[in-house]
Parts: structure tokens; C-alpha cells; sequence
């Protein structure tokens, strides 16, 4: 079926937040931000030439609730109150009519702050004046044991150590942040805006503005990607709108420009990982220590279960029997990291997949033939003592990735064009690597997710669900899902506008959970509906419409709904505590292959093919599982190799398009997607999570392909032209 909002967004119809219509009355918003990283706010200068009193001014104590952004913790206030713990941090919001008047008047407020030691280091120790959370500055700590990593290191054939960096990443989604907000006819308070998540803004506005739910409506307007730089950072802008409206009792609309977007708001968290590999004789795996930390930034926003699922990704898809993954998220005095698609598994695959290269070069081992060999097999066990045994044929996947590449061929031809051509050498690279879908352990549990779907006048469905559009495809997934259902035609199933006051809580559209989890859910509230309005559980099609029809009759002003909600499947338990059991439901596998051509004149890298192998159940829509594997790849590829974030005194310094550089299509190769599909017996049809897996792979395919191909060791990315040049020029062979 065609994509739902295809033409609109083709023909420029959507309506993005920044599109919608608002009154002659209404203002727009800006920021005005610390300039240091950390400090005491001792003044706040208003320069002479301004007509201040044509501007709504809110500060801290304009807020009637809470001075906080509820999400994990409630560290990170709303707007700075006398001390500030990173640049950009919000201290004052601005309103007026007229958007230059506003901007040139936020360049005329000037926030004097007496600063304070920063942290700027994340894998550095605090110094007494530098501790700003708890003892230590440390977010959380996690912890993963299996075995006696000791005694098996201790008996090992061969130990390989290794350490690996990765840096930040910019979600450079198509439309910035944005939000506006306004009182409606009814006087409740309503904001609408590019979002991910409706219910996390729904609870930040209840503690900092002191309001009941039933007052407020957070409803999503189309978005232009988010990647997860829309899950938790709205509620912060959607709080500086609100605050804002509310002063001026006035509609007021905030849109981020590109520079401000960048340098604000959360992106990857940088990670730094040392392992500690056993093995046999034969390269079997005998133990894995592993180390990883992240930055967190100033607050601790999504940090800890950014670690989580990083550590219980570290150890890869590979089955060993001693394991120890220490895991830690630090602060630091830069603005906030947080969500960002793959959710700290990237950061460690990247790590356990390099290392696995090293590891096969220093026993003399094929890299391919190694993990064919520790490959994880049915029956056996993951490092959180997770039993595997989803049907999936892991070393199958691999020998088939292996052949769509031609690796053996292509070794061959590398091996003779390296030895003839005096500047370009070539390389192939694989990555072997799983991702879990749906939120870790107990999570799906404690959200308690519910979807409706109602019966409408004219015998069509609305699905009612919090889960939104921003790019991935949810809107045309529940629609073919709900039809299939059914037996209706794409066309008889409408979908509600994610807005608070009219869709139940089924739960943030993030963790590769929408189509699975949410998905299956659909299907059961599908059935509910038919069973509602007195029709056998098989029934389809136009009998389903016409009992519809006939129930709405019989109950004049009512309104048939199926619903469901959220159960989880038997057999799967997880111990929080321990951190052992079964940390997702299900795991979508993939084995990526890159190769690539390195210029020893420019030392510029450029992948020129890329393999992309996944086993993620049942494929609901082949076009739309397509361009999300394709995308995420090329986002792999560029922070891999393109994507640095610069950073002085705590901010990023290269805000700008002009010099973040992202891969453009001159820089995409070929990407020859291929699924394989193990059903999933409790995902809509047998689908799994899909949307996460395909960043994970990407970088540490390319890296150790340009391993292969210069006979260096990267160890950091992104591995740019100055980063390959210091390795290949100055023999750096590993990153301390």
C-alpha cells in the first residue's frame, strides 16, 4: 500500500509546526542562554536600546509549579535560577510580535555569571569543587555478570585488550524544534509541536505548571524526523512556550533556527570502552570484560537507560561464558546528551566489533570464520543469562551477508590493487551485531500501554494512539495492520491526531517499539471491536462495517471502541536488580558489510559498498523496512566517518551545516538491503523491531574495513582524514 501522508508531505501540503496559521496577536519566542559552562548567575544586564516594555519577560519565577523538567530525575530546571551547569543552559524567555525586533533584543541581554570549576572530561576524575551529583558526579551504574571472568581470562589461550572511543553525534533531523502553545475555547492550555513522546510533555507540564491533565492538551504536529532528538528535549521548549503564552496571555509560537537547534539541544552521548577478551586455542570465546562510559552531560536526562541498553548490548551476539560489563553515565558541563536512535548500543557495538577484528587478527584468525564460531546458537545464552531461541539461524545470516558481498572475490582484488596502485587502498569490513526491541526488562510492563480503535459513524475505524509519524512510516504500518485485520480497505481506517485529551497512553514512539509491541496491541483491540459490536472474532470486511453501522444506530451518540492493552509475553522475566534474565522480548540480528576506498593522498575514506543483512521477523511493509535500513545506514556511515562534533569550553563550536558535515548522496554507496524472517509469535503478523537496528552496525563495519585496507588500527571515530592521517603517518596503533 502507498505511503498514508506521502502525497501531503510530497506536494508540500503538511502542515508543520511552523506552517500553522496564528492570529495578528500572537508572539514569537527566543531563549536567552548562560555563556558559560558552569557558574553563579550574578546579573542579568538589559541593554539601553531596547524598548523592554514591548516584551513579554518570563524567568524562574514565573513558574507556578516546579522548577523542573520532569523525566528520570527532576535535576534539570525549567529556566536557570542562580546557578548554571552548561552553556546554553535557559535563564530567561522573550516574547514579541516581530521575529528580527525579538532576535536582535536576545543578543541585548547580556548574563553575567561569577564561574565556577567545569568538568569538560568525562573520563577524567572530579576534583571536590567539580562534584555536582552525589558523591561522585556518576548519573549510574550498571553492572552484568555471568561466570568467573577472573579465573577464565587467568586460563585463557591468548588475552586481547583494546580501547575504543566514540564521539557525539547531531540529529540533524529535517525540522528543527518547535512548538506553539495557546489557550484554547474551552481554557485549557494546548501545545502543539514537533514531538515524539505526547504523554512525557503531558507530565512535565503537570509538575511545572501545577495544572491537572485534564487542563492541558499536548497533541503532536507532523514532524520532520526526529531520530530522538524529539523524545525528551520537547518538553523543555514545549515549557518555554507554555510559560511564555501564559504571561501574555497570548498565542506564542517557538521555532529553533538551525545554529541554536544544534548547540541546545541533546545528541549522542560520546562513549569510551576498554575490553579484555579471552580465548582458546581453538578462538572459541572464553571471557569478555568490558568497561563502558558514557557523558551524560549536565543533567541526567535519559542517561541511565541509554547505559542500560548499551551494556547489555556490549557483549555482542556471541556466545560466552564469562562475562562482566561495568557500565558508567557521567556528568559533564556540556548541554545534556540523550536520546539518539540505537539508545547506547551503537556506542558499544561499535567497541565489541572492532574488538572482535583485533582479536581474530592477533590469534591469525579469518575475522569472518572467527565469529562464524562464537556466533550465539539456539539454546545458548546471551550475557544477561537470556536463553536464545527465536528459530533465527545466526550463522546462516552470516555466510549469506558474506556472499551477497563477494568477500572472498573482493579479498582477492584488494589484495592485488593494494600491492600495484601507489595511493588508493582498498578494504571490506563486517560487523555482527543485535538489537532488542521494545523497552529493557520490566519497562513494557510499568508502562502499561493501552490503544483504542472506535467504530465510526460511516462504519470505518480510528485508531486512537499516542504513537506519531515523524518520518518512519507508523501512520501507513497501523493503517495496513488495522485493515488486514479487519478486512477493510486502507482506505476505511482513519487515524486520530496524537493529542492527549482524546487518544489513550500507548506509550513514546521510541525502542523500536511502535510496530511490535503497540502493532500487536492494534490487532487485539481490532478484535476487541468486532467482538464489541456482536460479531464472531473471525469476521472481516463489509460485515464488519455494517455491524458497526447497526451498533451506532442502537446506541444513538455512542461510539464503539475496541481496546487493549499491553501484555506481556509468558515465559519472559528479568530481575532488575541483578540485571539478569531476559532483557527484551525479542532480538532483530543483522551482519553488515562495507567496503571502501582510502586515499593515502587525502586520506579521505569513501564507502563504495555496503551490505545490508537483517533478520527482523515478519516485514510488514518492504518499502518502508527498506528506507529505514537504508537510512540508518548512511547515518551509521556518518558518524563513522564525517560527523564531528567540535567542542570548546563545553559547547559545540561547529553549529552550522557549513561545517558539521553530514554524507550527502555523492557520499551513499550502493546499499543492497536483504531481510531474512524468523517470525515473532507476539508481534502484529510476526514482526519485530526494526527502526534502531540498522545504526548500530555501520561504523565499525567501515572502520574495520578500513582496517583491513591500510593496515591501521582505528579505535576512534569518527575516524576522519586527520584521525587516519595520525595513524597511518605517526603509527598510532591504539586511542588511550
Amino acid at each position: 500500500m502507498d505511503r498514508v501522508e506521502g502525497l501531503a508531505k510530497l506536494t508540500g501540503a503538511e502542515r508543520y509546526v511552523d506552517d500553522l496559521p496564528f492570529p495578528d496577536d500572537a508572539l514569537w519566542g527566543m531563549t536567552v542562554r548562560s555563556p558559560a559552562p558552569r557558574g553563579m548567575i550574578r546579573n542579568v544586564r538589559f541593554g539601553d536600546g531596547v524598548d523592554w516594555s514591548a516584551f513579554v519577560v518570563v524567568d524562574h519565577r514565573d513558574i507556578p509549579g516546579r522548577n523542573v523538567v520532569t523525566l528520570m530525575e527532576d535535576d534539570q530546571p525549567v529556566l536557570a535560577a542562580g546557578e548554571v551547569r552548561h552553556v546554553h543552559e535557559p535563564v530567561l524567555l522573550l516574547g514579541h510580535p516581530d521575529r528580527e525586533t525579538l532576535r536582535r533584543a536576545v543578543r541585548e541581554v547580556e548574563i553575567e555569571v561569577d564561574p565556577k570549576p567545569a568538568i569538560l572530561d568525562f573520563t577524567a576524575e572530579p576534583a571536590p569543587g567539580q562534584i555536582q551529583h552525589g558523591e561522585d558526579n556518576v548519573f549510574e551504574r550498571l553492572l552484568i555478570e555471568k561466570g568467573d571472568v577472573e579465573a577464565a581470562l587467568a586460563g585463557a589461550h591468548r588475552v586481547v585488550e583494546g580501547t575504543y572511543r566514540t564521539g557525539a553525534q547531531e540529529h540533524v533531523y529535517i525540522e528543527n524544534q518547535g512548538m506553539a502553545a495557546w489557550i484554547d475555547d474551552d481554557g485549557r492550555l494546548v501545545v502543539k509541536g514537533s514531538l515524539q513522546c505526547p504523554f512525557y510533555v503531558l507530565k512535565a507540564f503537570c509538575t511545572a505548571l501545577d495544572m491537572d491533565a485534564n487542563d492541558i492538551r499536548i497533541v503532536q504536529a507532523p514532524t520532520g524526523g526526529g531520530f530522538g532528538g524529539k523524545e525528551e528535549y520537547p518538553s523543555m521548549i514545549a515549557l518555554h512556550a507554555a510559560l511564555l503564552a501564559l504571561a501574555a496571555e497570548r498565542p506564542v509560537k517557538i521555532v529553533y533556527d538551525r545554529g541554536e537547534d544544534m548547540a541546545a539541544t541533546t545528541k549522542r552521548h560520546p562513549s569510551w570502552s576498554r575490553h579484555r577478551t579471552g580465548v582458546d586455542a581453538d578462538g572459541r570465546l572464553v571471557a569478555q570484560e568490558i568497561e563502558t562510559v558514557l557523558d551524560g552531560g549536565a543533567y541526567v536526562t535519559l542517561s541511565p537507560v541509554v547505559l542500560s541498553r548499551g551494556v547489555i548490548h556490549a557483549a555482542g551476539p556471541y556466545a560466552c561464558d564469562n562475562v562482566r560489563i561495568e557500565g558508567r553515565a557521567v556528568l559533564t558541563n556540556a548541554p545534556p546528551h540523550g536520546a539518539f536512535r540505537g539508545f547506547g548500543a551503537p556506542q558499544t557495538i561499535f567497541a565489541n566489533e572492532r574488538q572482535m577484528d583485533r582479536v581474530a587478527a592477533a590469534i591469525g584468525m579469518d575475522p569472518v570464520e572467527f565469529r562464524r564460531m562464537n556466533l550465539i546458537e539456539n539454546g545458548e545464552t546471551t550475557a544477561t543469562s537470556q536463553v536464545i531461541d527465536d528459530g533465527a539461524d545466526r550463522p546462516a545470516l552470516l555466510d549469506r551477508a558474506v556472499e551477497l558481498s563477494g568477500w572472498r572475490e573482493k579479498e582477492a582484488e584488494h589484495a592485488e590493487s593494494n600491492r600495484i596502485h601507489p595511493w588508493r587502498r582498498r578494504g571490506i569490513g563486517l560487523a555482527a551485531f543485535h538489537h532488542g526491541a521494545g523497552f529493557t526488562g520490566s519497562g513494557e510492563v510499568i508502562l502499561a500501554s493501552e490503544i483504542e480503535v472506535a467504530g465510526l459513524e460511516d462504519g470505518r475505524v480510528e485508531i486512537r494512539s499516542a504513537n506519531i509519524e515523524m518520518g518512519q512510516g507508523t501512520l501507513t504500518i497501523f493503517t495496513k495492520i488495522a485493515a488486514e485485520a479487519l478486512g477493510l480497505d486502507p482506505g476505511d481506517v482513519a487515524i486520530a491526531e496524537p493529542d492527549t485529551s482524546r487518544v489513550p497512553n500507548s506509550g513514546p514512539t521510541v525502542a523500536s517499539r511502535t510496530a511490535m509491541v503497540v502493532g500487536k496491541m492494534l490487532e487485539r483491540a481490532c478484535g476487541d471491536l468486532v467482538e464489541r459490536v456482536g460479531l464472531p472474532e473471525d469476521a472481516v470486511g463489509e460485515d464488519v462495517k455494517e455491524a458497526i453501522r447497526a451498533w451506532r444506530a442502537g446506541h444513538p451518540g455512542a461510539t464503539p471502541v475496541g481496546r487493549a492493552e499491553y501484555e506481556k509475553p509468558e515465559g519472559v522475566e528479568w530481575d532488575e536488580e541483578t540485571y539478569r534474565g531476559d532483557a527484551y522480548s525479542a532480538y532483530a540480528w543483522a551482519f553488515y558489510v562495507a567496503e571502501v576506498e582510502v586515499d593515502l593522498r587525502t586520506y579521505e575514506t569513501r564507502v563504495v559498498d555496503f551490505v545490508a543483512l537483517q533478520e527482523v521477523g515478519k516485514v510488514l511493509h518492504e518499502a518502508l523496512a527498506r528506507g529505514q535500513i537504508q537510512g540508518g545506514v548512511v547515518q551509521g556511515i556518518g558518524w563513522g566517518l564525517l560527523e564531528e562534533c567540535v567542542w570548546e569550553e563545553g559547547a559545540m563550536v561547529n553549529n552550522q551545516l557549513t561545517n558539521y558535515i553530514i554524507p550527502t548522496a555523492d557520499d551513499v554507496p550502493p546499499i543492497r538491503v536483504e531481510f531474512a524472517e524468523a517470525p515473532y509469535a507476539h508481534g502484529p503478523q510476526g514482526a519485530k523491531g526494526l527502526g534502531e537496528l540498522p545504526i548500530d552496525g555501520p561504523a565499525a563495519a567501515v572502520a574495520n574495513a578500513v582496517a583491513r585496507a591500510t593496515g591501521t588500527d582505528p579505535c576512534e571515530i569518527p575516524l576522519t582524514p586527520e584521525r587516519l592521517m595520525a595513524l597511518i603517518e605517526e603509527g598510532v596503533s591504539d586511542v588511550a
